[in-house]
């Protein structure tokens, strides 16, 4: 008899190489999203961010926010797991071009099969600056 998962969105650890799944899985997706460039995989064009844009620049007063909109925008595009409710300015630097903002909203772990219940709420923290970016 097969069994079914309480939580479809399965796939392999970047680093480790091992299964991951649930929240960590989803961490790990936005990540990938938020330092992929629009049209840099042949057969997914569309699948990325603006967010790289920002990377390797010293991110300004001015750019805060347009960062801010490509974070929550990949994410509303992409992550279906996660629903943002509120983004938030934790702190930024000027001389190393560093921001960090705190994402909250919630958990839907079936949402890739259809089914919006969420589990919870959640917080990720992104950290952009120096040509990477952080997201735990």
């Amino acid at each position: 008899m097969a069994t079914t998962s309480r939580d479809p969105g399965v796939g392999i650890d970047a680093m480790t190489g091992a299964n991951l799944r649930g929240w960590p899985h989803a961490v790990q997706s936005m990540r990938d999203m938020f330092l992929t460039r629009f049209g840099s995989r042949l057969m997914r064009e569309w699948y990325g961010s603006f967010v790289p844009e920002a990377l390797g620049r010293q991110i300004n007063r001015q750019e805060m926010l347009p960062v801010m909109a490509s974070i929550t925008s990949a994410i509303e595009q992409w992550e279906p797991r996660f629903t943002v409710d509120s983004i938030s300015l934790d702190g930024s630097d000027a001389q190393t071009g560093r921001l960090q903002v705190t994402i909250s909203g919630l958990y839907r772990p079936r949402a890739l099969v259809g089914d919006d219940t969420p589990e919870g709420s959640r917080k990720i923290v992104v950290t952009l600056g120096g040509g990477e970016v952080a997201v735990r």
